[in-house]
């Protein structure tokens, strides 16, 4: 009886395992999302992290310098840079040195070395500074903006509000790609240019303008420039792209200064008062809304040429729309002087293009 007992159990075992299987095949069989969807959240559930942060810091510390300058007054003023060549050029902005006298920089150990400027150009708001090779700490790693994706992690360092705090290091995330943003660069009272900036909200202080933005491993992928100042606005930096810096910062450095393109007309944006076109003789037709008039015309200019009159509202150059004098200036700076462009204007009600062979800016 035991044996026929043990035999049973022995039977039982194996149709149980054999069930087991059977169930199991069909559960994949006829659910098989069952089984992937559960693959899937275990891939989904792998985290990259950025432990490695300090690491990319070492990698570009050295690199990074403040920049004390002194204007023709004796103010000084503070901002950063890196050294971004062997041969000994620095990098910074425009308006970190723009109107100085003496430039002097602080390298990371506290040692204070003279600069001298190669060049600078206020729209892209790029400088060049030229030290003793002999005499710099370390040259910086060039990364690539174009690899970086929203929520990456980034950090920026540089000199704000003061030497004292001389490299301090702020982190965050590249917060937004190829920005717009109107600013002054000629100290008037309306926007004039447009920046093609990467935004992020790691803290960017008076100070930090020039020195570098850079990914986790320590590379350079931009030049930190303006900030959004308000009450009610928190973390909101922007810097210029590393590639267009270093376009930029080879022109100066192979030719000194940047010529532009030059239409040879004095504009208004189209959003001035009507009363003040009228004072001036300009009379705009009420079907134009958007554009930039022009409100006179250089005798012997490429406009003059080209057949352009005061009171044209310029509404296309190339093939862009034109909606204000920012617009137009940073679409007619991808022309080179001596190219021509076609510029659509509305006269009057009537639309007409022109064919302008672009001059030379002084």
């Amino acid at each position: 009886m035991k044996k026929n007992n043990t035999i049973l159990y022995v039977i039982t075992g194996i149709l149980c395992v054999f069930l087991g299987a059977a169930g199991m095949y069909g559960l994949i069989h006829f659910f098989p999302s069952v089984i992937v969807d559960t693959v899937t959240k275990t891939i989904k559930d792998v985290t990259v992290t950025d432990e490695g942060i300090s690491e990319g810091i070492n990698n570009i510390y050295d690199a990074v310098v403040t920049v004390q300058s002194s204007d023709k007054g004796g103010i000084t003023t503070l901002g950063s840079g890196f050294v971004y060549d062997e041969k000994g050029y620095v990098m910074t902005n425009h308006h970190v040195i723009n109107g100085v006298k003496n430039i002097k920089l602080m390298l990371s150990n506290g040692q204070t070395i003279d600069a001298s400027l190669v060049g600078s150009d206020q729209y892209a708001d790029i400088a060049v500074l030229k030290v003793d090779p002999e005499k710099i700490l370390k040259v910086a790693k060039i990364g690539s903006s174009q690899e970086l994706e929203l929520g990456d992690t980034i950090f920026a360092i540089g000199t704000p509000v003061d030497s004292e705090y001389a490299g301090t290091v702020t982190r965050g995330i590249l917060s937004g790609k190829d920005r717009m943003v109107e600013v002054s660069v000629t100290n008037s009272n309306q926007n004039d240019w447009i920046m093609n900036v990467m935004q992020t909200d790691a803290a960017i202080n008076p100070g930090n303008s020039g020195g570098p933005l850079c990914n986790v491993s320590g590379e350079v992928v931009g030049v930190n420039s303006i900030k959004i100042v308000q009450t009610t606005i928190e973390g909101i930096g922007f810097s210029i792209p590393i590639e267009d810096a270093l376009d930029y910062a080879n022109k100066i450095v192979s030719g000194g200064e940047i010529k532009r393109a030059y239409l040879g007309i004095e504009y208004a944006d189209l959003t001035y008062s009507s009363y003040y076109f009228i004072r001036e003789g300009i009379e705009i037709d009420p079907s134009v809304t958007a554009g930039v008039v022009i409100m006179s015309v250089a005798e012997d200019s490429p406009s003059e040429k080209a057949g352009l009159k005061k009171g044209d509202v310029i509404v296309k150059v190339g093939e862009y729309d034109i909606y204000s004098i920012a617009e137009l200036k940073y679409y007619l700076y991808k022309h080179e002087p001596g190219e021509t462009v076609k510029v659509k204007v509305m006269r009057g009600s009537k639309s007409k293009d022109f064919d302008v062979k672009l001059g030379q800016s002084e």
